[in-house]
């Protein structure tokens, strides 16, 4: 290991300024998933399974946005690509804490599907200013910094909501959220590397190229028009089936696997998140929740100080694996401060799963269309959360609180399991060809 490399990171102005930006952009959210829920509960009189979809439409919403939002940083830049956020930010979470049940499930939707994509900038923008060992401590340094927020701003969300005032809490979420929105706009980091001298020939080309292609479409019309009209359709669809596996070049095998990481990770964590606030708040307790998020957060902050100090990456998989099967004992707890030591083990490997993940898709996917495939990692991560918040409420409101830490940690375990068994044979077929 060496620490020493954090040193060296946070030499380079543009790296620092960027996760100090990321880490003040990310407070609002959150306190956001402990504000809806509480508010849902206690305000709107509702139960943890109503809570839990309403985290799950909200992420749903993440993940069908998080691709679109990707790619148009890619082709439109930074600046446009913020403007829907800030405004509906603003906008949205100014009146959600105002309407019914049903009217919040429509508008955390809209709210998800053009939520500030801060993770996936951030992430696009460490892979072009961080290179090599530097990336994968560039990236664990800012799950660290992640965690930091995440030790404050789920217990701001739950002094609010807890002394009635849930309305006033997610007003503000989306208020500084907006404000968060526009300093990004403002510093606008590096989502693209300057071309170097020796490919600006190459570069050229290919815009020549695509000159040329953008002038064939009415040559090829004319040639289909003289075409039967079976032969038409299928030259239409085939080069629908050329654009559309052009488009979906970078996504390959390894590239599937991690995002199947990305979703069992988001599926164990809001999880977690929903069985604290619950375990906590059904005992009467709901002061103390600060308390576990701070131990829970403190750990990760040491995991991943510690794996981005390594020298050697680990496999995401098999750090999924540990922290959900570390997160099964926190059913077991019977007190606030039994829950605090049990969140430390899973904790420990937050931040490093998170980050694997992250390094190994800016490693397997090329600059061009990192921006579309961290929108998309975004997507499986919060897709898990999708899943985790009501698999979690559901079990809890049956069963009870403990019951949420054990299914959602069984779940990932089986998703792991199914992984690496999916990965031996892969291999083994690769062996025998």
């Amino acid at each position: 290991m060496n620490f020493a490399l954090y040193k060296e990171l946070l030499a380079v102005r543009p790296i620092r300024r960027l996760l100090i930006v990321g880490m003040i952009a990310r407070v609002p959210h959150s306190a956001a998933g402990v504000l809806l829920t509480l508010h849902i509960v206690l305000t709107l009189g509702q139960g943890y399974a109503a809570a839990g979809a309403a985290a799950a439409v909200m992420t749903i919403g993440i993940a069908l946005g998080a691709p679109w939002r990707g790619r148009r940083v890619d082709t439109a830049g930074l600046r446009k690509a913020l403007i829907p956020s800030v405004v509906s930010e603003a906008v949205i979470w100014s009146i959600v804490p105002h309407v019914s049940y049903q009217w919040l499930l429509a508008l955390v939707f809209v709210g998800g599907l053009l939520t500030l994509p801060i993770f996936s900038v951030v992430r696009q923008s460490l892979g072009v200013l961080a290179a090599g060992e530097q990336r994968r401590t560039a990236f664990a340094l800012d799950s660290i910094t992640t965690e930091l927020v995440f030790m404050v701003g789920p217990a701001g969300g739950a002094v609010a909501a807890t002394t009635g005032n849930s309305v006033i809490g997610l007003t503000v979420v989306g208020l500084s959220t907006s404000v968060a929105g526009l300093f990004l706009m403002w510093f606008n980091p590096p989502v693209r590397s300057v071309l170097p001298d020796e490919d600006y020939d190459a570069a050229q080309q290919e815009g020549a190229e695509v000159a040329v292609v953008a002038a064939a479409p009415a040559h090829l019309k004319e040639a289909a028009a003289e075409l039967p009209p079976v032969a038409a359709g299928a030259l239409n669809r085939s080069g629908l089936r050329r654009k559309v596996a052009h488009n979906f070049v970078w996504f390959t095998a390894a590239v599937a696997a991690v995002f199947a990481v990305a979703a069992g990770a988001g599926m164990v964590l809001s999880g977690t998140d929903v069985g604290i606030v619950a375990a906590l708040e059904i005992s009467g307790h709901q002061g103390e929740i600060g308390l576990v998020f701070v131990f829970w957060c403190a750990a990760s902050v040491a995991g991943g100080l510690i794996y981005g100090a390594m020298h050697r990456p680990v496999s995401p998989i098999l750090l999924l694996l540990g922290m959900a099967a570390l997160t099964i004992p926190m059913g077991f707890a019977h007190d606030t401060l039994t829950l605090c030591l049990l969140s430390l083990l899973p904790g420990l490997l937050c931040a490093p799963v998170l980050s694997a993940a992250s390094e190994k898709v800016a490693d397997l996917v090329e600059e061009s269309r990192r921006g579309e495939a961290m929108g998309w990692y975004g997507s499986a991560l919060t897709a898990g959360v999708a899943l985790g918040a009501p698999l979690t409420g559901i079990f809890i409101d049956r069963i009870g609180p403990s019951a949420g830490f054990v299914s959602v940690g069984a779940a990932g375990v089986v998703l792991c399991l199914l992984g690496l068994l999916l990965q031996y044979r892969r291999r083994q077929r690769t062996m025998a060809a």
